[in-house]
This record gives C-alpha cells, sequence and structure tokens, in this order.
C-alpha cells in the first residue's frame, strides 16, 4: 500500500513506537475509548491493539479498509483470527517483547508465595509483627513444574535452575532430548502436578488450555504445592484454585491473570494464602518499548508489502504475493487452520 496510512491505537503503546510510525509519514490516530472502536475502525488500515481490545467478526466486518491488526504483545485470544483471515486481514504480533519481564515476574510470585512477602508486609505496616505465622519454604531441592516449555518457561527454566530447583515439564510438543538439554525432565501433565511442590503455567488460552488446571487435578497434587500463572486467565480454574488453597489440598498460589480482566473482586482475594497482581507479567518499561517498536516495524512492512516475520495468520511465502496485491490478501481455509494452530500450545513462545 502506497502512500499515507490511517493507523488506529486503541491502547496504549510506548512512544518510540507511536514515533516510528510517524516518521514513516502515516496518520496515527490514539483513541482509548473502545466504546468508538466501530466508528473508528471504518477507514483505518491499520488497528494496533493490546490486550483489552476485542477484535470480533463484527468489528472485522466493519474494518473496510483495514490492512492489519498489529498486536503489541504476545497473546491472541482478543483476536478473531478465523475472521481476519476469511477478510484478508494480516494479523501481527510482538512475540519477544516481553518473555524476559514475564519470566522475572514469575519468579517475583514464585519467591513471594514461598517467603509469604505480600502477607508479611501488610501484617507489619499494619501493626503486626507476625514472625512466626509467615514461616515460608527454601526453592533450593524443590521441584518445579513448568507447564509449557517455550520461550518463557525456558527462561523461567534457567532461573530456577540457579535457585537449586529439580526440574520438571509438561509440554506436549517438546522432545525428551530438547528438554534434557535444558536440564529438565519430561512428564505427563498428572505426573508433574503429583511430583512438584511448585508449578508454573506458561500456555496460551485456546480451547484446549482453558480450564486445564483444575479441581481433578489439583486433587493430584501434593499438599506443599504453589501454583503460579502469569500465562492466561482461565487456564487455571480460580474457584477451584480458591477452594483448593482454602482447604488445605494444597499450600498456596500466585496469580497474575485472571479469566475476566479487569478483576477487582475475586474468591482468590478472600484466601490469605493466594498472592495475586493486576496483570505486571509485562509491565516493564524495557517490554513495553520492546513492544511499541516491534509492533510498529511489522505494521510498516505490513503497509508496504514487505516481508511481516511476526504475521501470524499468513505464510511468509504469501504475505509478500498478497501484499503486492495492494495487500488484497486471499487466504484459504487451510491457512486459516494455519492461523488458530500457531496461536496453540505448541507455537506459544517456541524458541
Amino acid at each position: 500500500m502506497e502512500g499515507m496510512s490511517r493507523i488506529l491505537v486503541t491502547e496504549e503503546i510506548a512512544e518510540g513506537g507511536l514515533d516510528r510510525l510517524r516518521a514513516a509519514g502515516h496518520e496515527v490516530v490514539v483513541d482509548t475509548d473502545l466504546s468508538r472502536l466501530d466508528e473508528n475502525i471504518r477507514s483505518a488500515n491499520a488497528l494496533i491493539i493490546r490486550s483489552a481490545t476485542q477484535v470480533t467478526a463484527a468489528v472485522l466486518e466493519a474494518a473496510e479498509q483495514l490492512v492489519v491488526v498489529g498486536r503489541a504483545g504476545i497473546g491472541l485470544d482478543n483476536v478473531d483470527l478465523t475472521a481476519a483471515t476469511a477478510r484478508g486481514v494480516m494479523v501481527v504480533n510482538a512475540p519477544q517483547s516481553n518473555i524476559v519481564s514475564a519470566a522475572e515476574h514469575t519468579m517475583a510470585l514464585l519467591l513471594a508465595q514461598a517467603r509469604n512477602v505480600p502477607q508479611a508486609h501488610a501484617a507489619l505496616v499494619q501493626g503486626r509483627w507476625e514472625r512466626s505465622r509467615w514461616e515460608g519454604v527454601e526453592l533450593a531441592d524443590k521441584t518445579l513444574a513448568i507447564i509449557g516449555l517455550g520461550r518463557i518457561g525456558k527462561l523461567v527454566a534457567d532461573r530456577a535452575k540457579a535457585f537449586g530447583m529439580r526440574l520438571v515439564s509438561y509440554d506436549p510438543f517438546v522432545s525428551a532430548d530438547r528438554a534434557r538439554q535444558m536440564g529438565v525432565e519430561m512428564l505427563t501433565l498428572e505426573q508433574a502436578v503429583a511430583e512438584a511442590d511448585f508449578l508454573t503455567v506458561h500456555l496460551p488460552k485456546t480451547k484446549e488450555t482453558t480450564g486445564l488446571i483444575n479441581r481433578d487435578l489439583m486433587m493430584k497434587a501434593k499438599p506443599s504445592l504453589r501454583i503460579i500463572n502469569v500465562a492466561r486467565g482461565g487456564i487455571v480454574d480460580e474457584q477451584a484454585l480458591a477452594e483448593c488453597v482454602r482447604d488445605g489440598i494444597i499450600a498456596g498460589a500466585a496469580v497474575d491473570v485472571f479469566s475476566v480482566e479487569p478483576c477487582t473482586s475475586s474468591p482468590m482475594f478472600e484466601v490469605d494464602s493466594i498472592v495475586v497482581t493486576p496483570h505486571l507479567g509485562a509491565s516493564t518499561r524495557e517490554a513495553q518499548d520492546k513492544a511499541g517498536d516491534t509492533i510498529a516495524d511489522m505494521v510498516l512492512l505490513a503497509l508496504s508489502g514487505d516481508f511481516v516475520p511476526f504475521a501470524v495468520n499468513v505464510d511468509a511465502s504469501d504475505s509478500l504475493a498478497a501484499s503486492s496485491a495492494d495487500v488484497s490478501i486471499t487466504m484459504s481455509t487451510t491457512s486459516a487452520t494455519k492461523a488458530t494452530s500457531r496461536n496453540s500450545m505448541k507455537d506459544y513462545g517456541r524458541p
């Protein structure tokens, strides 16, 4: 697509990314009022979002001039990939932008859960010296089950090794030999849960993974198990998690993501041994800068008809051919299937 394009940005991204788009000669419209999305999308050639904007089939139908949707981050559960593919709209993301931040937040929550840091802090600032109440556990020699051994899972494994933890994993798309090279033992999901002292989730939210960590699975765990979720809300059954921690079936949990966000009320909030944060996994300055810069670059490539390395619903060879026809992308049902599968567990954060 030659000439100036209109790029609609519906959520906050780093200013550096916006500057790149403007410097390329495009009109950048920033409007974070999502109630105006249907109106604004009609004349947009590109749409840049984060996790709050729901790009539904209806939104895409209204987007008569849309060429590309850019997700400034990894997860695409808020984008109807099948509908986008059917309408010839390329979807791109920034899969490496926040992996370090997410891995570090995982370790922060793991340590906070092991040593009861938030609970002890809250008690002390309220005037209660509860040293004996908040006795914790060491990470050394404990078993950490990593559910999803992709880019983020691997970074977590690297960091957990430094604490002397034994590492096991469930990921049907990683071979035992590959895992051994990382110092990780592959197990079935049930085995991993049964052996774990800590369990951390690093999966996308799909039909297959929604409710994956449920009450039946938690009932197979040791009472010492502590569950960490910095991936996507809904992969862990929140009601079951609250009940299992409350009833002593497992020891605790730390949760950064929720099935409905923003979340200001949850049964998990009523359980002392559950630590919660408001989806902070990618909330670092570095991650936001990387996401903004990366998604700006991907959108510019799509608009100019160049190869787009982080396109998730069109093959690299297709992206060139499609964009040469003024990005009038014609994709088959097979391509639509590929679009969905690329957002499945096997490709989530893969190296």
